[in-house]
């Protein structure tokens, strides 16, 4: 039997719910195909999105038109803006989501879509004609035909958890893993690799003691959503997290057992990630410290588990439950599922193309875990990318490139294709040149309009996000060009302890001061505030916060727009006419090795190239121009 669609979008994790959805919603009939439609967009690990630099992706995400950000504000039971102590190229918001309406809100989001159409199944093999994706087959015995398809397999490819000596096959807790796929792609070529990763056990919140612990609020002054849009939310009752640690009985406990940690014991021997240790590791690298700050986390509002963060381990049950009952608060837990170590196949991400079309295979897209990546922002991005490119690859349109200037998206695909992973890839604001100029207030100043162009944003988003535009523009206007006399702001001054002036001053001046702040001096332009007619007071809030930033750094923002710009001229230069580099003996023998595995399309790219110096790029430039 055979079906014929446009696109075809393989797995159901974050990237597959973001490719499918933009797929369809540019027009193509497009199949979803995952192997439980009940665990769409599944939180196998912390029910969490957003954090430091991931919040900036997930905004990203909402301005380009997709929904990562919107089923977000949906589930959110507990909201952060981290980083608030610093510079707010830093600030990064992050919400516990309720994992139960995440789901269950992305499952009504996809059943709106009006070409997509939802299959339960497995995918056994890839059909190629030539160097070319022409469709899938399933483990019912089915082939389904299509122009595209786009692989979002996450960590279920050939995967094998571990809780001490037990091992389980399976992409997750009680969930079977997909096999003979990585074969066939070895087999076509791709190189394949395995990766871990973590999680830690969940408790039943009633065995806490949450009397002794220390409870973390959730942020009540700040703007908590992550979707730019103007939709309607149904707020789900907010929850406390709760600090504890463990100290060195713990330690003593769980060292105890390392002959039996399949990290430690030989029988784990793929990469993990550097940034989100197991507790295992932590007390390896970092043997010094006598405690570990641990998180104890809501999952849902419809069930009383809680998520330990900080916890992750791939240690026997019966240490886990030992270690538990020294542990602050924790003393009678009762754990209702243990941590465990995951092993999982991925595809080596220089293999791709920036459109993340695949270099071997013509038609076919990866994203996600799949690709050497670690956590749901990073995933959902990609995916978002690889759908829209598997569409415009339908239509034979130009691939959507985000560059390293315009997004942290564009950073983490430049990355991937580029210098490929030695580790579980996670984002940071450290890996942004441009952090000053990608922060997670002006994604959608910097994205939205090509959300518009492509299609994923409809007219009124458009006419939202221009007239918050405008307002920001006038406003600035504003407060940087009227005059105010000293009598007029002093008495503003004086009333946070801020210093006097004597003579007349525009607003803006004044805001170069730390603890001076824009909402201080609003009755001073409430009038023309208010004529701004703003939809709402989230917009009212986000307009005045993005003035502000653009006052108080804007000599920052001038210069880091200013190397971004020269960067941009680079990407204008295209070494791709050159098929062989090692004729070009002026370059290094590294350069040479490097640019024949990678094949740069720009210049940009060649210099993000490990072993590509400096002067083997003025070699480069020369060559292309010469």
């Amino acid at each position: 039997m055979l079906f014929n669609y446009d696109v075809i979008v393989v797995g159901a994790g974050h990237a597959g719910c973001e490719a499918a959805s933009a797929a369809a919603n540019l027009g193509c009939n497009t199949l979803f195909i995952t192997m439980d439609l009940t665990k769409i967009a599944q939180m196998s690990c912390n029910p969490a999105v957003g954090g430091i630099a991931k919040g900036q992706i997930v905004r990203e995400i909402d301005a380009l038109g997709g929904y990562m950000g919107v089923i977000t504000d949906k589930s959110s039971i507990h909201f952060k803006m981290l980083n608030r102590s610093k510079g707010p190229a830093m600030w990064s918001p992050r919400s516990q989501c309720d994992k139960v309406v995440f789901s269950l809100e992305w499952r009504k989001q996809l059943d709106k879509i009006e070409k997509l159409h939802l299959w339960q199944d497995s995918v056994t093999e890839l059909v190629v004609s030539h160097d070319r994706v022409t469709g899938v087959k399933t483990k019912l015995g089915l082939s389904f035909s299509a122009k595209s398809v786009v692989l979002t397999n996450g960590t279920f490819l050939n995967g094998l958890m571990h809780i001490g000596r037990v091992q389980l096959r399976g992409g997750r807790m009680a969930d079977e893993a997909s096999y003979i796929l990585s074969d066939q792609m070895r087999e076509l070529g791709f190189n394949v690799n395995r990766m871990k990763t973590g999680t830690p056990v969940r408790i039943d919140g009633n065995s806490i003691n949450f009397d002794i612990l220390e409870k973390q609020p959730t942020d009540s002054d700040f703007i908590q959503q992550f979707s730019y849009r103007d939709i309607e939310l149904s707020v789900q009752p907010q929850r406390d997290n709760f600090i504890t640690y463990t100290n060195k009985t713990v330690h003593d406990i769980l060292k105890s057992s390392f002959k039996d940690s399949p990290l430690y014991n030989g029988t784990i021997k793929s990469i993990g990630p550097r940034y989100c240790p197991s507790i295992e590791t932590k007390l390896v690298n970092f043997a010094d410290k006598d405690q570990h700050q641990l998180f104890l986390e809501p999952e849902s509002n419809t069930n009383n588990e809680y998520y330990l963060n900080g916890f992750s381990t791939s240690l026997p049950l019966e240490t886990q439950i030992e270690a538990l009952k020294h542990i602050p608060g924790l003393e009678n837990a009762n754990i209702t599922r243990p941590g465990y170590a995951i092993e999982y196949d991925f595809f080596d991400p220089t293999q791709l193309n920036s459109s993340l079309e695949s270099k071997i295979l013509h038609g076919l897209f990866l994203a996600g875990q799949i690709n050497g990546t670690t956590g749901y922002e990073e995933a959902a991005g990609q995916g978002l990318i690889a759908g829209i490119n598997a569409a415009k690859y339908c239509q034979d349109s130009s691939p959507l490139i985000l560059t390293r200037d315009s997004s942290y998206i564009g950073v983490l695909i430049d990355d991937l294709v580029t210098k490929g992973v030695d580790e579980p890839y996670r984002m940071f604001t450290s890996r942004a040149e441009y952090r000053i100029l990608l922060r997670q207030d002006n994604a959608d100043l910097r994205l939205s309009q090509i959300g518009v162009a492509i299609g994923l944003l409809d007219k009124d988003q458009s006419n939202s996000f221009s007239s918050k535009s405008v307002s920001i523009e006038k406003l600035l206007d504003f407060i940087s060009n009227k005059k105010f006399k000293s009598e007029i702001l002093n008495p503003y001054l004086s009333s946070i302890g801020s210093s006097l002036i004597s003579e007349s001053k525009s607003i803006s001046d004044l805001l170069s001061r730390p603890e001076v702040h824009l909402e201080l001096f609003l009755p001073l332009f409430q009038k023309m505030f208010d004529s701004l007619r703003l939809e709402s007071s989230v917009t009212k809030k986000s307009v005045l916060q993005e003035v502000e930033i653009l006052c108080k750094y804007s000599g920052y923002i001038a210069r880091e727009r200013e190397l971004a710009d020269k960067a941009t001229a680079f990407n204008s230069l295209s070494p791709s006419r050159f098929s062989d580099y090692s004729q070009f003996t002026s370059l290094s023998y590294e350069a040479r090795e490097k640019l024949n595995r990678y094949k740069p399309s720009t210049i940009g790219q060649a210099r993000n190239i490990s072993g590509v110096s400096t002067s083997d790029i003025d070699i480069l430039v020369m060559l292309i121009q010469g």
